[in-house]
């Protein structure tokens, strides 16, 4: 009984582990048992039909995809080819290049120029690609008319601007036209310096003879292959995401797609789509108060689209309709996010534990203001945290205390009845109340900071600030595995520092398992961010100097008790 509370403290801290380990398996495309909203990424399809079909007129919305008004109004399928060749067109701002295909007007690349393309990347030599269209890649976003055979993203269109933003120069306007049976479509990105959000306005102007009732889509074309270079030891969200202000934050996995059991709510007034990957996202966004349907849905063997349509009123021969919307393609910095639209720093990923997770951000990023380095500021929050549950701490040692001072006493006891044991449970409960021990008494305080430590790890799992950020030293990138192992292997010894100090469990099994845990989960943290390893040491070494002192005070001396695996 004396070894209930490590017991019952292993198993916690295993189901947590279990839980990520889940992640794990569903992020690598083998079904999970106990957590949901991981995506399963979606059986690779040939590169041809992943660049082919995807982006062209199959990725047009169709009846299945909208409710209500919109169906009567969605247009066949064209299935004759351009008439004009398509050309690709590349702009350059400070901070990003945007390249379009005069094909829709749509846009095909997009190049973080402050990003390099990977993490733990020393030569910096090339710059971060999310939208790509290429034979290896499809991640598209695309515009146009649906409601009668309009221009869409399948129609060539007339490219006009500047391509650079000049040194003197805040903003970059590029403008694409076309003409189709009557309807004229013009589509205007703004660009700005700085800003990875883009306005974008649309002109419908009726160049014909009679009233027309077009309706405007915006949609994200994307194929569901993993990510380059994605770790298999840890997982975050990729696929389409939905926000209003009813229904929230919603998240659709690519297998819920695959399968037509995709929940999301398909009409509002606010919000945006988006499609959202480990530190980086894009999203189509309308203003409040224009209705939008809004449609996830499969496009071929391996794309997908997640777009809005907005109904446009009657245009009248003659007259144009505008409607301003905005497009983002750029890291999920979460206060620039914030900054963009309602609801969007919500791409940033933290699972369950946003509400824990958003003021542990909060305050590391003030630390890193105060610091200027994010290896520090780690550390510097872990010293915060332990500060504020410090007298929880402190019970939870000081029961652990009183059951390694007595617990002598207990393994003489389960000696004299070891072939009893009943009358070992009634003697042991005995020594409990004589002595005043509680052999759970220190589960609540530990549970109580379990939550708090995992939405920490949360934070520094999404945050796009660790990427490429150094420490010291050999470290120049907290968001990859240390390059030399010399991180997680003092984690492994801190770890085992501080199960040294806690008192034997008397069974030899549990013996064991109090050793092997922290050697398995240690072997995993070999393939964690530097950053999470870090922090995972620092609060190693604060706790064992915390039990350390606690300890010495209550005159239990520090000693390393070591299982005797030898014993029956």
């Amino acid at each position: 009984m004396n070894d209930i509370r490590r017991t019952i403290l292993w198993v916690i801290f295993g189901f947590s582990m279990v839980m990520l380990w889940d992640q794990w398996q569903v992020h690598n495309g083998r079904p999970g048992t106990f957590l949901i909203g991981t995506s399963k990424p979606a059986a690779s399809a040939p590169a041809a039909a992943a660049s082919g079909a995807g982006a062209g007129a199959a990725s047009l919305p169709t009846a299945s995809n909208v409710t209500g008004a919109a169906q009567a109004a969605l247009p066949a399928t064209p299935s004759a080819p351009p008439a004009a060749a398509a050309e690709r067109f590349t702009v350059t701002t400070d901070v990003m290049r945007v390249t379009f295909d005069t094909e829709g007007g749509s846009v095909v690349r997009t190049e973080f120029l402050a990003h390099p393309s990977e993490s733990g990347s020393t030569k910096n030599t090339a710059s971060f690609v999310l939208l790509d269209k290429s034979p290896d890649r499809l991640y598209v976003a695309q515009t146009g008319l649906i409601g009668g055979d309009f221009p869409n993203h399948t129609t060539v269109m007339k490219p006009s601007g500047e391509r650079v933003l000049q040194g003197g120069a805040n903003e970059l306007v590029v403008r694409f036209e076309a003409e189709k049976n009557g309807v004229k479509l013009a589509k205007t990105y703004t660009f700005k310096r700085g800003a990875y959000d883009i306005p974008v306005r649309h002109e419908v102007a009726n160049t014909g003879a009679a009233p027309v009732s077009p309706q405007l889509y915006m949609q994200l074309v994307r194929d569901g292959k993993p990510l380059p270079n994605e770790s298999s030891f840890y997982s975050t969200f990729t696929g389409p995401a939905v926000y209003t202000d009813a229904q929230k934050f919603q998240k659709v996995e690519f297998s819920a797609i695959d399968k037509n059991k995709a929940e999301f709510e398909k009409s509002s007034k606010n919000g945006y789509v988006a499609m959202v990957q480990h530190y980086f996202a894009s999203a189509w966004i309308l203003p409040d108060g224009v209705q939008r349907d809004i449609f996830i849905r499969k496009v071929d063997a391996n794309s997908y689209a997640a777009g809005m349509i907005a109904p446009l009123q009657p245009v009248a021969p003659g007259a144009t309709q505008a409607v301003d919307a905005k497009f983002f393609a750029g890291p999920q910095a979460e206060k620039m996010l914030e900054q963009v639209a309602p609801g969007l720093d919500l791409v940033k990923d933290y699972g369950w534990f946003t509400i824990l997770s958003k003021p542990l951000y909060w305050l590391l990023d003030k630390l890193h203001s105060f610091i200027g380095n994010w290896g520090w500021a780690i550390m510097a929050l872990v010293l915060l945290i332990k500060i504020a549950f410090y007298w929880l701490q402190a019970k939870a040692y000081e029961s652990m205390a009183k059951m390694k001072a007595i617990n002598p006493k207990v393994m003489a006891m389960r000696e004299r009845y070891k072939d009893r044991p009943q009358e070992m449970q009634q003697e042991m409960m005995r020594i409990y109340r004589e002595e005043k021990v509680n052999p759970i008494g220190g589960c609540l305080p530990i549970m109580i900071q379990i939550p708090v430590f995992i939405a920490l790890y949360w934070v520094l799992l999404s945050s796009v600030e660790m990427r490429n950020a150094p420490w010291i030293l050999w470290i120049k990138d907290l968001s990859s595995p240390d390059p030399y192992f010399i991180l997680p292997v003092v984690m492994t010894l801190t770890t085992l520092l501080q199960t040294a100090l806690n008192p034997v469990p008397p069974d030899p099994m549990q013996a064991r398992l109090m050793w092997m845990m922290p050697l398995i989960f240690a072997v995993m943290f070999f393939f964690f961010p530097a950053g999470l390893v870090l922090y995972w040491i620092a609060n190693n070494v604060l706790s064992i100097a915390q039990q350390w002192i606690i300890n010495t005070r209550m005159g239990v001396p520090p000693e390393f008790n070591l299982p005797k695996f030898n014993k029956k």
